[in-house]
């Protein structure tokens, strides 16, 4: 990897504040990061320096400067990464300094921490695993010979691991997904409860295995013990994970693109030729013979492209249930459907798809808080021919999670809704869009829909404590301490105004339901 390389990573957002074409394209053979005045004897020669400037002061003269970047010179370093977040920014006089001593200098913002810099580093320079001489690497020869045959075999992610870390003794190591899930194990790793697994992939022994993935698809290399392994070896063992996780990825794009052919088969008007081509379109995605079938369909930010990651995530932590995940033809942008086969109940009658799902939501979504993400899940389907009135139903369930309650009522519990949870008035209404809503409150309640008259206003809380006490006078006079004939004259009010008799059933229901639509 070459100095150069890094200005072109859009992840990294780096700034080259001086450097020729001689300084960026040496190669780098390591990174060290330090904040000593004179790093010099720490540095290894064409090895990238990172400092986030607290040796340095504002008041400090130019020499300091000079004596810094003179000894990353002495010791070979390649280029100097320099942090903005002490001071804001990166001194000229540093700048100035590297420029006379032929020292690249490139800025680190805030937002990029260094840690993603070394992780950067340390992936992408090995590259190939048995191509270059093994001088830059700190795996013995022979076990990258191996590990290069065992990927090329297509071996399974357990054996990998195992023979990755074998000559440090098999220590406990483990591959763990972003939200927890065991992707591979040492023999004397014990089993990791899922919940454990997921605070582990946030702790200072766990290395990324892919930086550049999304948030969701995250795998990470997890030593719960400390070993006296230089970091270097820990990086290209991460390295060797990334190119079976590169694999894997390879195989669920062509999976999505299936998936893409099964979701708009269900999206389409029925036809007489359907139920065939419907037939081998979930053949294709490898649960034909998995039905009844559940649809869950998610949102998440419009500029986010994770979301089929992070469905993809969830999923696989359903036991015995194959799925398929894609993008309908329609999808809107950061939404992604899933058909999920072999649906089962507990004895309780309690939805274990459902179940499973919602404990998972939390963790998931804080993967990437900045990304609410919000989910639909259907009744199940008998048969492949009910499958696009599954998929209705999961979009309604996903408008409901997607809704905000009015204010200063409940905010909702989850992100996450299925059909059986609306069983009620109010949570059957929140799946409708809201402008449909907003249009059959202003429609039902006539002029009263205006709340910005105060006497309108008046009238509507008068309506909403009557529905709320069942129609009964004397409950709705005591607790708006009026007297009762008072709250008669409003209610006449409220009915002369909307057109409904409040002693039918049928339009209390309807204002009742204005109410909710507001």
């Amino acid at each position: 990897m070459h100095v150069e390389d890094l200005l072109r990573l859009e992840s990294l957002d780096l700034t080259l504040l001086w450097g020729d074409r001689p300084q960026l394209t040496r190669e780098i053979t390591g990174v060290t990061a330090t904040d000593l005045e004179d790093p010099g004897r720490f540095l290894q020669r064409g090895e990238l320096v990172l400092s986030g400037l607290v040796w340095w002061a504002p008041a400090d003269d130019e020499a300091k400067a000079e004596r810094f970047v003179a000894a990353l010179e002495e010791a070979g370093a390649v280029a100097l990464l320099a942090g903005e977040e002490t001071h804001g920014g990166v001194p000229e006089v540093l700048v100035e300094a590297c420029r006379r001593h032929g020292i690249a200098i490139l800025s680190v913002p805030v937002h990029t921490s260094f840690r993603a810099v070394t992780d950067t580093v340390y992936l992408r320079q090995w590259g190939d695993l048995s191509r270059r001489p093994a001088a830059p690497y700190a795996l013995p020869e022979n076990v990258r010979a191996e590990l290069s045959r065992l990927l090329a075999d297509g071996t399974d992610p357990d054996t990998l691991l195992t023979r990755s870390v074998a000559h440090l003794g098999t220590p406990p190591a483990y591959v763990l997904s972003a939200t927890g899930r065991t992707i591979a194990r040492t023999p004397t790793a014990p089993p990791l409860p899922v919940r454990r697994a997921a605070e582990a992939v946030t702790a200072t022994t766990t290395l990324s295995v892919d930086p550049d993935a999304s948030a969701y698809a995250q795998w990470h290399l997890h030593l719960p013990e400390p070993v006296g392994t230089p970091p270097r070896m820990l990086h290209e063992i991460a390295e060797v994970l990334a190119q079976h996780r590169r694999a894997t990825l390879r195989r669920e794009t062509t999976a999505r693109g299936r998936a893409a052919d099964l979701l708009a088969l269900i999206d389409a008007p029925s036809s007489a030729a359907a139920p065939a081509a419907l037939g081998r379109a979930l053949e294709a995605c490898g649960v034909a013979d998995q039905d009844p079938y559940t649809v869950i369909t998610v949102k998440g930010a419009a500029d986010n492209d994770g979301t089929v990651d992070a469905l993809t995530e969830a999923l696989h932590h359903l036991t015995d249930c194959g799925f398929a995940v894609g993008r309908l033809p329609t999808a809107e942008p950061g939404e992604a459907t899933a058909v999920i086969g072999t649906r089962t109940r507990t004895d309780s009658g309690t939805d274990p798809i459902a179940t499973t799902l919602k404990n998972l939501w939390p963790t998931l979504q804080s993967r990437n808080a900045k990304a609410p993400l919000h989910g639909g899940i259907s009744t199940p389907a008998a048969t492949p021919q009910t499958l696009k009135g599954a998929l209705t139903q999961a979009r309604y369930a996903l408008t409901a999670a997607s809704s905000r309650r009015a204010p200063g009522t409940e905010a909702p519990k989850s992100n996450l809704a299925a059909i059986e949870d609306l069983t009620t008035l109010d949570a059957l209404l929140t799946g409708i869009p809201a402008d449909v809503r907003t249009a059959f409150g202003i429609h039902a309640l006539g002029p009263l829909a205006d709340d910005t008259n105060p006497s309108h206003r008046m009238l509507l809380e008068t309506l909403d404590v009557f529905l709320t006490h069942n129609g009964s006078w004397a409950r709705t006079a005591e607790a708006l301490h009026l007297h009762v004939n008072t709250v008669h004259y409003r209610i006449q009010r409220v009915e002369m105004l909307t057109g409904r008799d409040l002693a039918r059933l049928d339009h209390k229901l309807d204002l009742k339901a204005a109410l909710l639509c507001r």
